[in-house]
């Protein structure tokens, strides 16, 4: 058996989504504090490859993307995933989420959200935390069969792509840290 070491830091991404209107600079503020420097916004994309968050949050929702300056330790996205369910109930109004946090991360090879939910697929980690392999890169994004819908048709790729770039970056200014996977990976 070889040394246990380190894991490799990874990009923190939080999927946000919330209805069309709804101002989301105090949430901004608040990632920002929770997370550090918010460096990668997506566009906001329309959320309509289901309905599921419609009774709660009504029609017309809106799925953003943010990224982080600074890279985590895998292990932290449990106490993220913690922390964006605390935003989540600060926010909501009458006893209903007014946005919905998807904490997830990225390395080189693949995006991860974590859930509180248990499916089959999902790893558990801990604290009632799952780890739910989403998108992986293989010659650009490719989608595992229990993907999301709107993550299987193909809308958030190139805002991935973006933050994957920004990743090796960071990875490749680490010097001396940066893993030899870095290597192989185009």
């Amino acid at each position: 058996m070889g040394t246990l070491g380190r894991p490799q830091p990874v990009q923190a991404v939080m999927g946000v989504i919330y209805a069309d209107g709804e101002d989301l600079a105090p949430l901004e503020s608040r990632l920002a504090a929770e997370l550090g420097e918010i460096d990668a916004r997506s566009e906001a994309f329309d959320f309509d490859a289901t309905d599921y968050y419609e009774e709660e949050m009504g029609t017309g929702l809106k799925r953003i993307f943010y990224g982080f300056k600074d890279l985590i330790d895998p292990a932290d996205i449990v106490d993220i995933k913690l922390r964006a369910a605390a935003i989540e109930e600060d926010m909501s109004r009458d006893g209903k989420r007014s946005v919905n946090l998807d904490p997830g991360y990225m390395d080189f090879n693949k995006f991860i959200l974590v859930s509180a939910k248990f499916l089959a697929q999902k790893i558990y980690m801990t604290k009632g935390v799952y780890a739910d392999p989403t998108i992986y890169y293989d010659r650009g994004w490719k989608v595992y069969d229990w993907a999301f819908p709107d993550f299987r048709s193909g809308r958030y790729n190139d805002f991935f792509s973006e933050v994957r770039k920004s990743y090796k970056a960071k990875i490749r200014n680490m010097g001396d840290a940066a893993p030899a996977e870095e290597k192989r990976i185009g």
